[in-house]
């Protein structure tokens, strides 16, 4: 299955001259925990709410006056659409991120994949599971 399917198409974007407070007034318009900084359709890097807390708040700069391309994390981790659920969530525990974007065969940014939108998918699977699971064992066998 693509992974674009579950993913968060579009994805929230900025530009890298964006203010840290226009990325977070994205961030809550899209109510989502991360944006993509990009420019002249390029992927540059990746605003999450972490950076906030971690090179904003913590460090005591101005929403207003920091720009994205200040304390962006870059380079970002990116995967395919064809990536494998399994392999994309793998990827995010080892490098402990949260959100990583989706990018094209040319590279070109398709979509923002959260750990949130993973488990969440995988959540509903196995509902659907356990209810195929209890509808099976709850019917009659052959012959009554």
């Amino acid at each position: 299955m693509s992974l674009l399917k579950i993913a968060s198409v579009p994805p929230a974007t900025v530009a890298p001259s964006a203010s840290v407070l226009e990325a977070v007034e994205v961030m809550a318009e899209h109510a989502v925990g991360a944006v993509a900084v990009v420019e002249n359709g390029a992927l540059l890097g990746i605003f999450t709410e972490r950076d906030v807390m971690m090179r904003v708040v913590l460090r005591q700069r101005s929403p207003k006056d920091t720009r994205i391309r200040e304390v962006m994390t870059a380079p970002v981790e990116t995967i395919t659409e064809d990536t494998p659920e399994e392999d994309a969530l793998v990827q995010m525990v080892e490098r402990h991120v949260r959100h990583l974007p989706i990018v094209n065969a040319q590279g070109r940014l398709t979509a923002m994949l959260s750990i949130r939108n993973l488990l969440e998918h995988r959540v509903d699977e196995l509902a659907r599971e356990l209810h195929s699971l209890d509808q099976y064992l709850s019917n009659d066998g052959p012959g009554g």
